[in-house]
């Protein structure tokens, strides 16, 4: 039979035990190792001996875990914008209507106007258009004749340098932008000269832009750029088609073919001045209707277009008016003189010339009392009196003596 063999310590040489080593990250021992005691004895028996009295043993160490991170925070700034607007002069339909309680409305809720701020740089991760600021101007302050408005962006350092500003009105009339002060940019204030009109959004709803004062060459316009300087480029030249709106800044140009007015006689028709047989200068083109017996001539109209930034201010158009009423009334007068005044004496003595410089003319009493206001900025009439002083003038220099008639020379 077989015998089992027993393990001796004399048969064998001494059997040392590798020390068993585990391994486990962030806890506390030599070198983050837990390490098992040595023993000196059989395989056998140290298996069953470290069931009883294997113990553990650490060494407090020092490990600490140190976690770096990217400093990804960016900068934001407060922009504040000033925007200084000459209002119209609204007419009574605007005062009494109900627009004018709307634009009120609008004016104590701070949404006057919208404005945006446009980055001159492109988003490199999508390639594209940075989104735009946006902030509502409500009114701080009005004088006679200006009004301001402010409102404040915060600004990030990713945007970049601003480039343009968007305005949308928000009122049912039009308002004259002067300028946008920007204060709070890195480089210091940036002042953009606008002195345009800007229409209402319910008139045009595509928004103004006005861009800040720095010339590109078109190679060097910034990308961000690029397609509002294209698009505003294309809104002024137009397309040549429609009628144009009194609101509107195209500049577009057509021949002289509204001279003639060939639909109320055929004896009025002309020929239109523009062209190889008609060489002339172009005017800007208005898209009126067609004649109905000469379709190549426009039907004619109170109005004629004129781009928005062109036409005369109100105020010059209304001086520019009562001018021209004050001088064609001035030179009736001596037609009046002539019918009151008996035809074969024109001036009955030398002194009425100088009475009628100095003193006008004596005019029968006008019947109504509205006559006057239908003439702004004229001498009213006297009710006691009735002198209309339409012929106040200097007096020439030729009669500024009574007997300067006598004198054949200065």
């Amino acid at each position: 039979m077989l015998k089992a063999q027993v393990h001796s310590p004399q048969a064998s040489p001494q059997t040392l035990v590798a020390p068993a080593v585990l391994t486990k990250q962030f806890i506390h021992g030599l070198n983050g190792r837990v390490i098992l005691p040595r023993h000196q004895h059989s395989l056998m028996t140290a298996r069953k001996s470290c069931k009883a009295a294997a113990r553990l043993g650490f060494v407090p160490g020092n490990i600490r875990a140190i976690a770096s991170a990217t400093n990804n925070t960016t900068t934001t700034s407060t922009v504040k914008a000033v925007v200084t607007v000459t209002p119209p002069t609204a007419g009574a339909l605007y005062e009494l209507g109900i627009n004018r309680g709307l634009d009120d409305i609008a004016d104590l809720m701070g949404k006057t106007l919208l404005l945006e701020f446009v980055s001159s740089e492109l988003d490199l991760a999508r390639g594209q258009e940075k989104p735009t600021i946006k902030s509502f101007a409500h009114k701080t302050e009005q004088k006679d004749n200006e009004v301001k408005y402010e409102c404040e962006f915060k600004v990030g350092d990713e945007f970049g340098e601003v480039g343009a500003v968007l305005v949308e009105n928000e009122h049912h009339k039009e308002m004259f932008l002067r300028d946008i002060v920007l204060d709070g940019l890195p480089g210091g204030p940036v002042t953009i000269s606008c002195s345009s009109w800007v229409c209402s959004k319910f008139d045009n709803p595509r928004k103004r832009v006005f861009f800040i004062n720095k010339s590109y060459l078109p190679s060097g316009t910034p990308d961000g750029l690029k397609r509002l300087r294209e698009d505003e480029l294309k809104a002024l030249r137009g397309n040549g088609q429609g009628e144009r709106k009194t609101y509107e800044r195209i500049y577009d140009y057509d021949v002289y073919n509204d001279v003639g007015d060939p639909d109320s006689s055929p004896d009025k028709k002309r020929p239109v001045l523009g062209g190889k047989n008609f060489p002339y200068p172009r005017r800007c083109r208005t898209g009126r209707p067609r004649c109905k017996t000469d379709p190549k001539s426009e039907l004619r109209s109170l109005t004629i277009y004129v781009p928005r930034d062109e036409a005369f201010s109100e105020v010059k158009n209304l001086t520019f008016s009562t001018k021209t009423v004050y001088s064609v009334l001035h030179a009736l007068v001596p037609s009046l003189e002539s019918a009151i005044i008996d035809t074969d004496i024109p001036f009955p003595y030398f002194t009425a010339i100088a009475e009628l410089f100095n003193e006008g003319v004596t005019l029968p009493h006008l019947p109504t009392k509205g006559f006057s206001d239908l003439l702004p900025r004229l001498e009213t009439v006297s009710s006691g009196s009735g002198m209309m002083n339409l012929a106040d003038r200097h007096l020439p220099a030729s009669i500024l003596t009574p007997y300067s008639w006598s004198r054949s020379g200065p």
